[in-house]
């Protein structure tokens, strides 16, 4: 225990200076601490409404905080011939609303935001769990026009009518020679 008081005595604890001064505004010296876990939420449980234990993993979330999956993009700026290859490979872990169905079929569509847009699209596949598009695009388009602009994906359905359910862009700032991958977080389609 320190005393709190102000000492004479050479060589006395003084906490004057410390967050622990009781003389000071209580803001001055604040300091704040975010606890953790040091058990990995990966392997955290908890106990469902049921009383049984289920993984943080397979919780099922509702309205804006549900996973609606990722898309895995490549991209890559060949200046010598100011050519944008863009190449969608996988989208992952999708989710589509119950009503269209088990399996609907699934196609990607790209849009570089330009002031006339550059649109593209895959050929729609069966959704599931892992839908493997290993497709490429490839535009003519000067880099200094593209690194002012997002390449946005939207993932559409085509059966058993055509519908948004999904979207995800990103910008094109760093665009370079070198190939670069991405995993885009798909978000619910924009009102």
């Amino acid at each position: 225990v320190s005393d709190l008081r102000p000492s004479a005595l050479p060589g006395s604890f003084d906490v004057s200076h410390s967050m622990f001064d009781l003389r000071s505004p209580p803001h001055r010296f604040m300091k704040r601490y975010d606890s953790f876990s040091s058990v990995p939420s990966s392997t955290s449980s908890r106990k469902d409404s049921q009383g049984s234990n289920r993984s943080l993993d397979t919780i099922t979330l509702s309205g804006d905080e549900r996973d609606f999956g990722r898309l895995n993009v490549k991209l890559c700026y060949v200046s010598s011939v100011e050519q944008i290859w863009i190449t969608v490979l996988h989208c992952k872990d999708l989710s589509w609303p119950s009503s269209c169905g088990e399996n609907p079929r699934i196609y990607v569509k790209g849009i570089l935001t330009l002031p006339k847009p550059v649109q593209f699209k895959s050929s729609a596949k069966e959704g599931c769990n892992d839908i493997e598009f290993m497709e490429t695009f490839v535009f003519a388009i000067k880099l200094q026009s593209l690194q002012a602009v997002r390449l946005v994906f939207k993932i559409h359905m085509q059966t058993p009518r055509k519908k948004t359910i999904g979207e995800c862009s990103l910008a094109l700032r760093e665009l370079s020679s070198e190939e670069s991958s991405h995993w885009l977080d798909i978000s619910p389609p924009s009102k």
